[in-house]
């Protein structure tokens, strides 16, 4: 996450370098269990861990043939904790950066959990197969691509802070609807909304801390990122999967998606702060967008 500022060579580039790999990054993890549950229902899981291996090898190539130039780095001397301390602290006095991360840990601890709970809503809910699941998907890493395309033709990080609740409200609605949807007619295109909507979420929040990170910070607060966006999944998927034992898997996804709407709302309203200390952070920045 943090190498992508050191692959781009033209600062008027760094936008779409940023929202390119963000996307990618995001859409993989939309697109893979799709591709996966196609080739699960066609040859079995064997294939689907052979492939995964395979392409490790273009990624290391790929890796072995890029030619980056080297920077020279004014290295403090200081312990661990130090550095983690200073990490938290600058990511917790910075507006933006701390409200970004808190909206996108609600959305991986909650809404995001649709994906573990595809698989019995498809079975239980809409009566449907491996197929059925392959094709819910499907229409989710189709909802991803469409937001992929849409951040990539950004050639700015300008109106960013507008899209992350906005994209969040209509996740969490379109979550709300799926689970109340009892018909494959209904349920796939709120999928690919929902799909869309985490897609504009999760990339334009890396897109928007990466623009106004300072560069000696950048590392520490792509780790805070990612612990707030993979690192509270887990903890999530434990308590839906309660849930959905409990109450019931639809009533679980709208729960997802209540939280989700909310914590956007309120995101929403203390966006004319959160856009007065994104102006002063660009200003400050090393970044010259």
């Amino acid at each position: 996450q943090a190498f992508v500022i050191d692959m781009v060579e033209g600062k008027k580039d760094l936008p779409n370098a940023i929202a390119l790999n963000s996307a990618m990054f995001n859409g993989a993890r939309l697109i893979g269990p799709t591709v996966a549950g196609i080739l699960i229902a066609a040859t079995g899981e064997g294939v689907c861990f052979l492939l995964n291996a395979v392409s490790y090898v273009f990624v290391i190539i790929s890796l072995l043939r890029m030619k980056v130039k080297r920077k020279e780095f004014n290295v403090k001397h200081s312990n661990v904790m130090q550095n983690l301390n200073e990490g938290f602290s600058y990511t917790f006095r910075s507006v933006p950066i701390r409200s970004v991360l808190l909206l996108l840990a609600v959305a991986s601890f909650t809404a995001m959990q649709y994906v573990v709970l595809i698989p019995v809503f498809s079975k239980e809910v809409l009566h449907g197969t491996s197929r059925m699941f392959g094709f819910l998907m499907a229409a989710s890493g189709l909802g991803a691509l469409i937001g992929t395309f849409f951040l990539a033709s950004k050639n700015s990080i300008e109106g960013l802070e507008k899209v992350i609740p906005r994209a969040s409200m209509v996740f969490g609605l379109s979550l709300i609807l799926f689970s109340l949807s009892r018909h494959a007619v209904v349920a796939f295109p709120m999928i690919l909304i929902m799909g869309a909507g985490m897609m504009l979420q999760t990339a334009s929040s890396n897109t928007l801390i990466q623009s106004i990170v300072d560069d000696d910070k950048r590392g520490r607060i792509m780790s805070i990122y990612m612990m707030a966006f993979m690192g509270t999944a887990p903890f999530g998927a434990l308590l839906t999967g309660w849930l959905a034992k409990v109450l019931s898997v639809s009533y679980t996804l709208m729960i997802c998606g209540i939280i989700m709407f909310g914590a956007a709302a309120v995101f929403l309203y203390y966006l004319p702060s959160i856009k007065k200390a994104i102006k002063n952070a660009e200003n400050k920045n090393a970044i010259n967008l």
